[in-house]
């Protein structure tokens, strides 16, 4: 059998579609965020509501959105190892798996929206934005869901070409229909508001679930028909589903624990939170994509057995990431007052948002580590320490810290100041995991 290419070249293909494709959602979020929050009528309280709801979204996305993940580890595997003929009718039970568990949380959460938000502190007008904004955008999750778990088939069938396709489509329209519906088109469409904003982003994902389902059709011999008895590897799906359920559990009670508190600072810390937060989900996601591609190759090598380019392929991806973070860190002190400026232009907003932007420059490099290693691991199908690493970073770094720094009253640098430990913890973890199991296996 042909072994894998880990080249310069070959992880070029790979990452940069994946980087385009990987920053669609972010930048459905972080458009939202920079049309409404420059509203000339409440447009902090738009802004805030759209944090809000995009941090609750988010947490959903990522906590059953990681099923991507598993169904990319386990077709990459099988066709490194050859068996890929064998999964025969597992992807259309993935897929309905998938869209399944998103109906399920769809309708647990939909009619209490008003108790979930109150809990992260939305009151007043922030709170009736907050319900109008996730009322309408909320019917997305499942066509995102179902994106997703086609992204991870052509993931794991080593493509990520058509899904930044898919992708890129979709957040330029989402752009364009912002600004279309959130400031409306004099004699064409009235203005919506933050509604508007909602409505261009459920269009947008309904757009780009489409173009999913028809390159799938087209594309890919893969068949939408549901066929019984359950494929065996459905059954390693659920684990591995259940314990990156459990893992984003974690990881997202981080995050909404950071922008409730921030939402209890006030609403103009709240702002300046979701501006900090859009941006670094957007950092996040592009670096990513060099994860993706160590995600990817290294699935196929763990089915090849090949653990000495597996080593190899673990260093170039985590090089090229931190070179990657080091650029995005000058970019983001070159541009450190024109960004927050993109969102809003309140004088408030903006001298907190100046204040405390440096935490999230100073995140990125473990951010390279972190993320770049997690991928790799969900490749190698290493769900349960994934899930213990996430547990740990959140239950002994990142509370701790956060209240530690509310006691102090460091405001939104205490919280960024938790989110660094939290991340730092996760890629010194995975860093430790990798050369006690992996590197011995190159020498035997």
């Amino acid at each position: 059998m042909r072994q894998t290419d880990i080249s310069f070249k070959r992880i070029q293909q790979l990452a940069i579609p994946a980087i385009i494709s990987g920053i669609a959602e972010p930048v459905l979020s972080a458009t939202d965020a920079a049309v409404v929050g420059n509203i000339k009528e409440f447009g902090i309280e738009s802004l805030a509501a759209v944090g809000i709801v995009g941090s609750f979204l988010s947490a959903l996305i990522w906590i059953l959105g990681q099923t991507r993940s598993a169904i990319s580890a386990i077709v990459s595997q099988n066709l490194g190892a050859g068996k890929l003929k064998d999964l025969h009718n597992f992807p259309a039970q993935a897929i309905y798996f998938n869209i399944a568990l998103s109906i399920i949380v769809l309708f647990s959460t939909y009619f209490f929206v008003e108790e979930i938000f109150r809990i992260l502190n939305a009151e007043g007008l922030i709170l009736s934005f907050s319900i109008d904004y996730y009322n309408i955008r909320v019917w997305g999750f499942p066509l995102t869901l179902f994106t997703f778990a086609v992204f991870g088939l052509f993931r794991g069938l080593q493509n990520t070409f058509w899904p930044m396709i898919i992708a890129a489509i979709g957040a330029a329209l989402n752009i364009a229909l912002d600004f279309a519906l959130v400031y409306g088109i004099e004699g064409f469409i009235s203005p919506m508001g933050i509604k508007g904003a909602a409505w261009a982003s459920l269009i947008s994902q309904a757009v780009m679930a489409i173009i999913a389902f028809i390159f799938l059709m087209k594309k890919t011999e893969i068949t939408l028909r549901l066929k019984f008895p359950l494929h065996p590897e459905i059954k390693r799906l659920v684990s591995m589903s259940f314990n990156l359920f459990l893992r984003s559990v974690a990881l997202n009670t981080a995050l909404i624990l950071a922008t409730r508190e921030a939402a209890d600072l006030g609403k103009e810390y709240i702002a300046a939170h979701t501006i900090a937060f859009n941006i670094w989900i957007f950092t996040a996601f592009f670096l990513d994509g060099y994860g993706a591609a160590g995600n990817i190759l290294g699935g196929k090598l763990l089915g090849e057995r090949n653990f000495n380019s597996l080593w190899k392929l673990t260093k170039k991806v985590n090089l090229y990431n931190v070179g990657v973070a080091a650029l995005l860190v000058l970019i983001g002190i070159v541009f450190y007052k024109p960004l927050g400026l993109i969102f809003n232009k309140d004088e408030i907003v903006l001298t907190t948002f100046y204040g405390m932007f440096f935490m999230v420059l100073l995140c990125l490099p473990f951010n390279a580590l972190a993320f770049t290693l997690d991928s790799i691991f969900k490749g190698l199908g290493e769900m349960r320490y994934l899930r213990n690493v996430l547990l740990g970073a959140t239950l002994f770094g990142f509370i701790p810290v956060l209240y530690f720094s509310k006691y102090m009253d460091w405001g939104l640098i205490g919280i960024w100041a938790a989110l660094i430990v939290w991340v730092a913890y996760r890629a010194v973890a995975l860093m430790i995991k990798f050369r006690r199991k992996y590197i011995p296996l190159i020498e035997n």
